[in-house]
């Protein structure tokens, strides 16, 4: 039984509606290799760009810490928890403060915001494509084309973001690494980290968000990738070393071409200025990214309408339309709206996952069935659950206009702490004892 599921549930199922084995985890190797994938996308060029454009190296780097802090806890906490209990971020949020109807709002929203990604990154290698090709094609073309593809592609289902990342990661670092050295030759490290920008100033606090809201949905969707790691060790590693390499050696590169070459456009220079090896890198980027961001949205919505109309739907017809809206949103103009995007991501995702940290950490509410089912094998019964974990949305709600209202401070920090303390609060803690 146990090969007929390693051999068939991947392609299929890809335990969209179950945990996943301990005998079918992955190694540690290949879990930091798929999150690095996902961390190191030429968009993160892009945000790293716009923080040089419009702050000082060092002010780009407190922002880039302070972001990174965010991501850091948000994905340990989910993470681990997947980990633990071999649950997708939708079916842990069931379990975690939403409710049985409440999870699939959470899991229609995340399912949006990553095929909203899968709009952004696939925009980038339509350009790259249609620059390479001599404009010829003409962008939508190349849109259509590069989106589809991929599609295709992960309908394999978490094998191909394994397999993917493997092969495309050190290729892409090599690549990048090629360009960032051309086109930083003959500069001085020290003038460049002392270059004052000369964009539009970005406070701390906002730049701070936009950081965390470029990989904040993908935090919130640990789970879907930590469910197959092997322990929560695995996870601290694979987490803390994508953010190293991710938030602090990419945005750091960044940075000192922003500064280097006075534009946010970075993306553009990198991949126009060096012909096909540019285009290399557009292509490699956009598959290890990519591919987790239409991977986490089925799982998403796979469990939104089983939640709402009790069918389960196929996971490779699901990928396949999720897939082509996403490549509809890049031939609509998504990448022209990126730092709006990233700053909206960065207070709505941070209550989401206030919540769901809350309740598995500190309140436990349904420890006890979580770790009888668990011991069998089993998912929980879900008759336990309640319709709708009002006070979940309560607190998410409060915590998204805390961070939109309020701008002291950082506000995707301010949406997490509010949306935290508002749950615990509505739920009776410190007066009413967790579950041990």
């Amino acid at each position: 039984m146990v090969e007929i599921m390693k051999n068939k549930l991947p392609n299929t199922h890809d335990f969209c509606f179950m945990r996943v084995p301990a005998d079918c985890r992955s190694s540690l190797f290949t879990m930091v290799m798929v999150r690095i994938g996902i961390m190191t996308a030429l968009g993160q060029f892009m945000l790293g760009a716009m923080l040089g454009h419009t702050m000082s190296f060092y002010d780009a780097l407190m922002a880039t810490f302070l972001g990174s802090m965010l991501l850091e806890f948000v994905s340990l906490g989910l993470g681990i928890a997947g980990a633990r209990e071999g649950f997708s971020t939708s079916q842990l949020a069931r379990w975690c403060g939403f409710g049985f109807y409440g999870s699939s709002l959470v899991s229609i929203l995340i399912a949006f915001s990553l095929i909203g990604w899968f709009g952004v990154q696939n925009a980038i290698l339509a350009n790259g494509l249609n620059y390479a090709l001599n404009n010829k094609p003409g962008f939508v073309i190349c849109a259509l084309l590069s989106g589809l593809g991929l599609t295709a592609l992960m309908t394999f289902g978490f094998r191909a973001l394994g397999w993917i990342a493997i092969v495309t990661v050190p290729l892409f670092m090599l690549v990048v690494g090629w360009i960032v050295c051309e086109l930083l030759a003959g500069y001085h490290l020290i003038e460049l980290m002392t270059t004052l920008p000369t964009g539009e100033p970005m406070t701390l606090g906002m730049a701070a968000t936009a950081v965390g809201g470029g990989y904040i949905v993908a935090a919130v969707a640990t789970a879907d990738i930590g469910r197959y790691c092997q322990n929560g060790r695995h996870v601290f590693w694979m987490i803390t070393l994508s953010i190293i390499v991710g938030e602090f050696v990419v945005n750091s590169i960044a940075i000192l071409i922003a500064h280097a070459l006075n534009t946010s456009d970075v993306v553009t220079i990198m991949t126009q200025t060096a012909g096909w090896i540019g285009l290399l890198a557009v292509i490699l980027s956009a598959l290890k990214i990519n591919d987790s961001n239409l991977y986490s949205s089925s799982l998403a919505l796979l469990s939104a309408v089983e939640v709402i109309s009790g069918r389960r739907l196929s996971y490779v017809g699901l990928t396949l339309v999720l897939g082509t809206a996403g490549t509809l949103l890049t031939v609509a103009g998504i990448l022209e709206k990126f730092t709006g995007f990233l700053l909206l991501l960065g207070v709505m995702f941070p209550p989401v996952a206030g919540v769901m940290l809350c309740d598995y950490w500190l309140l436990k509410t349904h420890r006890v069935e979580l770790d009888e089912s668990l011991r069998q094998q089993q998912l929980p019964d879900p008759k336990i659950l309640p319709a709708v974990g009002w006070n979940g949305v309560i607190a998410c709600l409060a915590g998204i206009l805390t961070g939109l209202m309020i701008k002291m401070g950082i506000p995707s920090l301010n949406s997490l702490l509010v949306s935290i303390t508002v749950y615990a609060l509505l739920n009776g803690y410190p007066f009413k004892k967790a579950v041990k």
